[in-house]
């Protein structure tokens, strides 16, 4: 009887990058600072592989937007964590930082886990690449990878690229591609180390990196080595007053004064001083059985201070449980080490060998919620309960609620281990052509310890004490008697874990008080469980590339480009849970069957580019180009995907460019083949009178039709309201799994954008790029609560979703309640090829970087910025657009500001880090609702981060820094730990760098 994250209780357990290069990215790289001076630019001509191409050209003739963040950014931030540094660009914003990878936030087994989402499509959407190949996913039946295994200081740039990633690369990219480009030929030593603390004294972070490379074999031979260790320390919710005291903790729930709806007052205002209602941690007891606990479990009279109808079981003051600290870590313990090595060696121009190989070892830790029990049966004859309160004091028996923080909260240690390992050739095979052949091999294990879980049979066992009438001793029910089922009212099962009978193992558990439990009992109904998991890649690419100027070259001279090749990829994912939770044996965690599948897909690409025209009179540039590739699924079948794009530049200070593309996402390992499980999930029902109108104009007519048939009056239907009745607040059993029905997403995007680097402001350069995505087909995965309201929400209730809501005939609650004996499942969650996505908006930014006179030093500018058009979904086909414009990790504006300022030896930077208000209920809520809560509550605020670094180069090898994040001090919002920003707070720190260019 799981109680929701946000509003209730969860039961289951649910230096510097390459100057010259720089340059030449200066109408791609929004973020990126621009040169100091003429010398760091590349030479005329020089040709490159970039991010979306596999053709050699000019870096600045590529039609797709890339945004960059280079090395030195990336250091310039002062974080240890690259997925934190991503969450500043606004593209990415709504990625699975460290704030969002621990406590209840947290998915089963992915404690630690940073992802990247890139346009908030999705994780899956979001194709990684390292250094232009595939990298193997880090979580179990997903593609995500875990980016916590990509070393940060040996990463050169990270390229961010919008549209037609998927006929490059292959699916998955239908929001594009964020691709992690190494250091190569690294020659020298590289130390860097780092600490830093918040301003509370607490979340302490160590950093310390190491590279060494050196060139051998008159350079035609290099191999590098990194090592890079991180470690972030655990912050409880209770080291913050905003999380943890319940003077400062607030939530807007149901207006008490507002019960009957008025439209002049709010339905929804703020609450402080908030707690569980008629739960407590030393117990709520209820001698009497009328749903009211009398007295404490250490028998003191109860206060119930003021419950609150339809607040989400909160009550407001009294002897019950605060909700302030409840929600678990607002960041996780992490550690890391990560071992990387990087070879090669040119035998000839004709072949070179190349190598990496990366070993990454991650461990980190989390503490949830504790379990807690809601109205637990006590026999009238159980010996605590006679104890406490008397002999006859609860002549029926008796109902206890509370929350079990002396049982030890839940926790989760996760243990990932990744390797990968690429080897190739590449080289010319004369007449303007290369080849590249490589082979990937990437292997993730997960090893995932959850703790103080309880045994359903053990603990019911063990609260069915009584006295042994032949030793006076309290002893378990099921050691003196037991017909095949332990404890009928509560547990209504055998025994599955233990024997019980003379001699049982079983010890007699005492809830009344708080940590009277004996460690004996304690370690009887509580175990920990080890569940394992293992994802493998293969991947064999070889391509050909090249150009056709051996036969003719465009006016002005540009080169016919081409590329061509075939690629075969094969992915495995394995997931066994421990035994236990196989079994169904742990309370509050259904159970889940071991998973496994895998797939492979054969591939063909080719790619041109011609630059029709160029070095002309008004056409600098003129360049089309396009791809396609044809896939072959072994699980979805033949799949197409393409791009054609273009670049003007009439004059070299203004160039045009735009792309139109079709991309594919083959349904993952987990949405196809993971087979129906069990699983707990809060249910907010839709049918609510306080609900009813926040949907759409369907679902009162919908929630209708669906009580009458279960019985309900139309008076009993007028006054349904589940949010006031206790045992329909808490979560619901279900089922979820695979669909191997599943087909293909498809993806249509098109960008269009302009760069202006006029040569009249020397150090200028300003990109606008405005995107569309179009997903059909989409695969769409609801939650219980999603179910509930897409099945009410459409025109009628004849579709897919209400044939997967039960309901109970008589009250119409959803089925599921933890306690059912009978164990009726309230839903079942499958993904469905049926919901339609659109997202646009715009990417632009504006960089200066200027040399005043004065010998004042350098300054450079660089302004990074998104504006959100459009954020809609179609859940399912017929059904009303879902406007998700505005609405959490959708703001319409978004933009970080960075400002550097270098004399001699000495450099400032200075960071602003925004993104626009957003709102605290969904765009249909507030439309249907307009009294839907007090007006100054209706928005989130805006993220304000201000960050501050300061470095001093001793010589042209020791460098010293500090910095501070979070200058302000801004914590999240009311109700939130971690959203618009971490709720780490202020955050110090102080590091140093060595580096020389030789090893030897």
């Amino acid at each position: 009887m799981n109680r929701i994250l946000k509003t209730a209780r969860l039961r289951a357990g649910a230096a510097t990058a390459l100057a010259g290069v720089a340059l030449m990215q200066a109408s791609l790289h929004a973020q990126e600072q621009a040169p100091q001076n003429e010398q760091d630019t590349v030479e005329a001509g020089e040709t490159i592989i970039v991010t979306g191409s596999r053709i050699v050209r000019p870096e600045l003739d590529v039609a797709n937007p890339i945004v960059a963040v280079t090395a030195e950014q990336i250091e310039q931030t002062g974080r240890t964590n690259i997925t934190d540094v991503l969450l500043r660009n606004p593209a990415l914003s709504a990625s699975t930082g460290s704030s969002l990878a621990g406590g209840a936030d947290a998915g089963f087994g992915e404690t630690g886990v940073n992802l990247l989402n890139l346009r908030n499509l999705g994780t899956d959407r979001t194709l990684v690449l390292v250094n232009g190949k595939r990298h193997v996913a880090g979580i179990a039946n997903s593609a995500a990878v875990d980016i916590n295994s990509i070393p940060q200081d040996l990463i050169d740039r990270v390229d961010v690229l919008t549209g037609g990633a998927s006929a490059i690369y292959g699916a998955d990219g239908v929001s594009g591609v964020v691709n992690f480009i190494l250091k190569r030929n690294f020659e020298g030593l590289s130390v860097r180390g780092q600490s830093g603390i918040s301003s509370k004294g607490d979340a302490a972070n160590r950093y310390f990196s190491l590279t060494a490379g050196q060139n051998f074999s008159e350079d035609r031979g290099n191999i590098a080595f990194a090592y890079e260790y991180n470690k972030s320390d655990r912050l409880s919710p209770f080291k913050r007053s905003f999380s943890g005291d319940p003077a400062r903790y607030g939530e807007i729930l149901q207006n008490q004064d507002d019960l009957g709806d008025d439209p002049s007052v709010p339905d929804r205002i703020l609450y402080r001083n908030l707690t569980w209602a008629d739960s407590a941690p030393d117990g709520a007891v209820d001698i009497d059985l009328d749903g009211i606990p009398d007295f404490t479990g250490s028998g003191l009279p109860y206060d119930r201070g003021i419950p609150l109808i339809g607040g989400n079981a909160r009550a407001v003051g009294g002897s019950n449980t605060p909700v302030a600290g409840y929600f678990g870590d607002l960041q996780p313990k992490t550690e890391r080490h990560v071992f990387n090595m990087l070879t090669s060696y040119e035998f000839s121009s004709a072949i070179r060998f190349y190598a990496e190989g990366k070993y990454a070892a991650t461990q980190a830790y989390s503490v949830g919620q504790p379990s807690f029990d809601f109205f637990t049966y006590l026999q009238p004859d159980n010996a605590y309960l006679v104890d406490r309160f008397g002999a006859g004091a609860a002549p029926d028996g008796a109902y206890v609620s509370r929350d079990n923080f002396d049982f030890g909260i839940r926790g989760e240690t996760v243990k990932r281990k990744t390797m990968r390992f690429v080897a190739g050739f590449d080289g010319d095979l004369g007449s303007n052509l290369k080849y590249d052949i490589s082979y990937i091999y990437g292997q993730t294990k997960v090893r995932n310890r959850q703790t103080a879980n309880l045994i359903g049979d053990r603990y019911y066992a063990a609260l069915d004490a009584v006295r042994d009438p032949t030793t006076g001793q309290i002893v378990c029910r099921s050691t003196l008697e037991y017909d095949g089922v332990i404890d009928p009212d509560n547990f209504g099962g055998p025994a599955t874990t233990f024997s019980p009978g003379a001699g049982s193992a079983c010890r007699p558990l005492n809830i009344l008080g708080n940590g009277v439990a004996s460690q004996e009992a304690l370690d009887f109904v509580l175990a920990d469980n080890l569940s394992r998991s293992k994802i493998t890649q293969e991947v064999v690419t070889g391509s050909i590339s090249g150009n056709l100027d051996s036969a003719f070259t465009f006016p002005g001279g540009g080169s016919f480009g081409f590329a061509l090749g075939g690629e075969y990829r094969r992915e495995k994912s394995s997931d066994t849970p421990d035994l236990l939770i196989q079994n169904g044996d742990f309370r509050d965690t259904a159970a889940l069957s071991p998973s496994s599948g895998k797939f492979n897909v054969k591939e063909f690409f080719a790619e041109v580019n011609a630059p029709i025209l160029s070095n002309m009179r008004f056409a600098e540039l003129l360049s089309v180009g396009g791809a396609i590739r044809f896939s072959d699924y072994s699980t979805v079948g033949k799949t197409t995907t393409w791009k054609v794009d273009g670049i003007y530049a009439p004059i070299r200070d203004i160039r045009f460019r735009g792309s139109y593309s079709q991309a594919v996402r083959a349904p993952n390992i987990g949405e196809l083949f993971q087979p129906a499980t069990g699983t707990f999930d809060f249910v907010d029902d839709p049918c609510d009178f306080r609900r009813i109108n926040d949907g759409t104009q369907y679902r009162q007519a919908n929630c209708t039709t669906i009580l009458s048939g279960l019985g309900l009056s139309p008076a009993e239907i007028a006054a349904f309201s589940p949010t006031t009745d206790p045992q329909a607040t808490t979560s619901r059993r279900g089922t979820t799994g695979g669909n191997p029905d599943l087909t293909e997403e498809t993806a249509k995007s098109w960008t269009a954008g302009v760069v202006l680097q006029p040569r009249f402001i020397p150090g200028l350069t300003l990109t606008f790029d405005w995107y569309d995505i179009k997903i059909k087909d989409a695969v769409n995965t609801p939650t219980a609560t999603e179910l509930a309201e897409l099945c009410v929400d459409q025109p009628t209730v004849d579709n897919v979703f209400c044939e997967n809501i039960f309901r109970d005939t008589g009250t119409g609650f959803v089925l599921g309640d933890g306690d059912d004996i009978q164990r009726r499942i309230g839903f079942n969650v499958r993904p469905q090829n049926v919901a339609a996505i659109r997202t646009a908006g715009a990417d632009f930014s504006v960089r200066y970087a200027f040399t005043p006179a004065g010998n004042l030093g350098s300054f450079a500018v660089s302004l990074v910025g998104g504006y959100l058009d459009k954020k809609t979904e179609v859940p399912s086909i017929g059904a009303d657009v879902d406007d998700d414009i505005l609405e959490s990790y959708n703001p319409r504006w978004r933009g970080t500001l960075d400002l550097v300022w270098k004399l001699k030896g000495f450099t400032a930077n200075y960071s602003f880090n925004y993104f626009s208000k957003t709102r605290r209920y969904t765009t249909e809520q507030l439309a249907a609702n307009p009294d839907l809560v007090d007006p100054k509550y209706v928005w989130y605020k805006e993220l304000k981060q201000h960050d501050l670094r300061l470095a001093y180069d001793v010589n042209d090898r020791f460098q010293f820094y500090a910095g501070v994040n979070n200058l302000t001090d801004q914590t999240p919002d009311i109700g939130l730990l971690s959203y618009p920003i971490s709720g780490v707070g202020r955050f110090v720190y102080a590091g140093f760098k060595v580096q020389t260019d030789r090893l030897f």
